[in-house]
């Protein structure tokens, strides 16, 4: 059985996007990484491509080392390659101030071809099978938002402990995602964590009823271990508590939420590549 180890609860995490994906706002970026400790979040996304995301996380922890017990520090590399993948995981570990990852993900993986570069013997793969052999990160994963078939076949074939996949009412209009990524990781044993969840603020609509924590709710009425958000604010990051500890929207809510999407799905997928 391959387990991610993802904290059981909250059933959230604090995303590598929002303030964290920023230059020069330290401060900011500290007061919400604290704000996400101080409530109770364990699960800490980020990714070399996430501006200074990896130095904030190694500013904040470094002065609070004996606080990283039961913290999940994740983050990501986009390379394809052995060598340019273990060239991020040393810069990743610097930045971040730390001797190990919770998890290492192969970040934003899009086509056959990146896959089966990825799985070469100069792939990235090999970098990641290594690193956790060594002790280097404790488990490895994929993400992907572009071709749920691509991602698909990336969790059957890899022996990944997570995968990152969008999760949210576009998706479950669209399908793909949600059920053969889905399916596929749960069958395996691969544990599944849910990303675009608010679709970068544009599935928000107040004034339609459709505000982040209902979005937030939603996500979390799949089997996923946790849905990841970024936040601007510690405002923002109590709004993301206040989901996780109202559960799963009911059945008939998320349905009538699903049938809100489905005039203008396809137009807010912005993120595939593929439909």
């Amino acid at each position: 059985m391959r387990t991610g180890g993802v904290p059981d609860r909250p059933r959230v995490g604090l995303g590598g996007e929002g303030v964290l994906r920023t230059t020069n706002r330290e401060t900011e970026a500290g007061a919400v990484i604290a704000e996400a400790l101080e409530r109770g979040i364990r699960y800490f996304d980020s990714a070399r491509a996430y501006a200074e995301s990896e130095v904030y996380h190694g500013r904040f922890w470094s002065e609070r080392s004996a606080r990283r017990d039961g913290v999940f520090l994740t983050s990501k590399s986009a390379s394809r390659s052995y060598p340019g993948a273990i060239a991020d995981l040393t810069q990743t570990l610097s930045r971040m101030r730390t001797d190990y990852l919770d998890l290492w993900q192969v970040h934003d993986l899009r086509t056959r071809p990146e896959l089966r570069e990825c799985e070469g013997p100069n792939g990235a793969l090999r970098a990641f099978l290594e690193a956790k052999e060594a002790g280097l990160v404790r488990h490895i994963g994929v993400t992907g938002h572009h071709d749920p078939a691509v991602l698909a076949e990336a969790v059957e074939r890899w022996p990944v402990d997570t995968v990152l996949l969008p999760v949210n009412p576009v998706e479950a209009v669209l399908g793909g995602f949600l059920d053969r990524v889905l399916e596929t990781a749960l069958d395996a044993g691969v544990t599944p964590i849910a990303m675009k969840v608010l679709g970068r603020g544009r599935y928000v609509a107040p004034e339609g009823g459709i505000t982040a924590e209902v979005l937030v709710r939603f996500a979390l009425t799949y089997p996923v271990g946790l849905a990841v958000v970024g936040c601007e604010t510690p405002d923002e990051v109590a709004c993301l508590l206040r989901a996780a500890a109202a559960g799963p929207l009911e059945e008939g809510d998320a349905g009538a939420l699903v049938e809100a999407f489905k005039p203008v799905a396809r137009r807010l997928a912005f993120y595939r590549g593929v439909l």
